[in-house]
């Protein structure tokens, strides 16, 4: 059982001796320079495991020179296989580090969610000419649209999973209880693998306790992990931060899903060229890799790239860049080296509101990524003005364009068989007066083996995509939605503190 995915016959950029190139340098870094760590747990945890640590230059901080046998070890224990699990068990993902199989997920928490409506507009020129044309409004992320969102992914098919898409920010959350309700809207309205960062620690046992309710046990949640955690335990360049790290050391020890992820900035944070970026990269995500499997041996881990490069201009990110996936496709690479599912980035657009050159950036980045053979494509939903912004019209866009990267990149599998179809197809269309070859087609459509029209095409002289995309939000939102049962529900709010009590309904 689980979503397929699509597997694809991966594109490499990087040669056998070009990989074998960067893992050495990456383990150079980790000798020298190596990392400084501000988290005195995980100090010790190395120091015990044949690390050389020695006091920082700051105060509450360690250098740490990891040699390659503790990488080694750590890889070698490290899961290749992850499952993340899901309230309904057809939509959870075996991820296979072996397996260039592709998925698709939301992500970012992002602060702003964009409304799209269509107004009417008259032409000044011409009175007689009345457009409609979309209207973007800018508004915090609250849990109802987290909500929504949740909603969203559940019902639209290329959405695989769902990674939490806005930072909750009412006015009765705060950190103390941020965890369980973020987690609670998104697994209560959908039925698909639930992933998120964790904004307080003393939340992890109270998210746990959620999460078990809703599987049924202890020993089910982790038969069937229907969450996940990210942590980015790195800061770029090369720094273990203090609480990020507390926060592996712990889910590790539960053997909870863990996305260990690193986003250096080409350019600022990390070097600006292919090989720099990627060694470095690849020698940050290794630390906490081989952090998570010496606290917990055997711990689920996803090897987490989220490379950027910065914008020259103003030092923001930049996602449009050719050289962002050309990072995200080395990573791949590196991930596939070591056998590890690798969770990677793509569909990120580096413009304010949905256009020509939000479809751009974004198609250019899922087609490549996707063509790599990441087995969880995050970010690949809604994201606009790099990660500050989810709009749902943009989700639902982006659902129909990813559905067309997945036909485009998917292996082709004829057969000898279908190749004497196609002849006998041939010899029978030619002895005809008309020649065509229509009477055929009428079975591929009915097998999906060709691809359906576009469904936001728009009619005359003007462009109607957005429009058309916002009436299929309006009818997916008017579905009803996949809540968890009464009896369920009632147990995790009576052992479940800081649950908003406005969410129970």
């Amino acid at each position: 059982m689980g979503r397929n995915g699509v597997l694809v016959e991966p594109y490499q950029r990087l040669n056998e001796v070009q990989i074998e190139k960067i893992h050495q340098a990456s383990l150079s870094i980790l000798l020298d320079p190596g990392i400084i760590c501000f988290n005195k747990d995980a100090a010790q945890v190395f120091g015990d495991n044949g690390a050389e640590v020695e006091p920082g230059a700051q105060e509450d901080s360690w250098l740490v020179r990891i040699p390659e046998k503790i990488i080694s070890e750590a890889v070698s224990a490290a899961p290749k296989v992850v499952k993340l699990g899901a309230r309904d068990e057809d939509n959870c993902l075996v991820l296979d580090g072996s397996e260039p199989r592709i998925h698709f997920a939301s992500g970012s928490e992002a602060n702003n969610w964009l409304d799209v409506d269509i107004e009417p507009f008259i032409s000044k020129r011409d009175p007689s000419k009345e457009m409609a044309f979309p209207v973007f409004t800018i508004r915090k992320g609250t849990v109802d649209r987290l909500a929504q969102a949740a909603h969203l992914c559940e019902h639209l098919d290329s959405w695989d999973s769902f990674l939490r898409t806005v930072n909750i920010q009412d006015d009765d959350i705060d950190d103390t209880n941020k965890d369980v309700n973020k987690f609670f809207a998104s697994l209560n309205n959908t039925t698909k693998h639930v992933m998120s960062g964790l904004t307080d620690l003393s939340q992890l046992e109270n998210v746990l306790k959620m999460a078990e309710i809703i599987a049924g046990g202890q020993d089910k949640l982790r038969d069937n992990p229907i969450i996940s955690f990210i942590t980015c335990t790195i800061k770029s360049p090369l720094q273990l931060v203090d609480d990020t790290s507390q926060k592996a050391i712990e889910v590790a020890r539960r053997k909870i899903p863990l996305v260990i992820s690193s986003s250096p900035q080409g350019g600022s944070t990390a070097p600006i060229t292919e090989e720099g970026m990627v060694s470095q990269i690849n020698a940050e995500i290794l630390v906490g890799i081989a952090l998570a499997q010496l606290v917990s041996k055997g711990a689920p881990v996803l090897y987490g790239s989220v490379p950027v490069r910065t914008r020259l201009d103003d030092l923001n990110d930049s996602y449009g860049v050719p050289e962002f996936s050309q990072y995200n496709i080395d990573c791949v690479q590196m991930a596939r080296y070591y056998g590890l599912p690798c969770y990677s980035t793509a569909g990120v657009s580096d413009v304010e509101v949905p256009g020509i050159q939000a479809l751009v950036e974004r198609l250019f980045s899922h087609i490549l990524v996707a063509l790599s053979g990441a087995q969880y494509i995050h970010y690949a939903f809604g994201l606009l003005e790099r990660t500050n912004t989810f709009c749902p019209v943009q989700a639902i866009l982006d659902n129909t364009h990813i559905e067309m990267v997945k036909r485009f990149v998917q292996k082709s599998d004829f057969t000898d068989d279908s190749i004497t179809e196609c002849l006998e197809q041939v010899r029978r269309v030619m002895g005809t007066s008309h020649k065509l070859y229509m009477r055929f087609v009428r079975k591929a459509l009915r097998s999906g083996e060709i691809a359906p029209p576009y469904p936001f095409e728009s009619k005359g002289m003007t462009d109607e995509t957005m429009l058309r995309a916002r009436e299929r939000m309006d009818e997916i939102l008017s579905l009803p939605s996949c809540h968890m049962d009464k009896a369920t529900v009632d147990m995790i709010y009576q052992q479940v503190p800081g649950l908003l009590p406005r969410l129970r309904s």
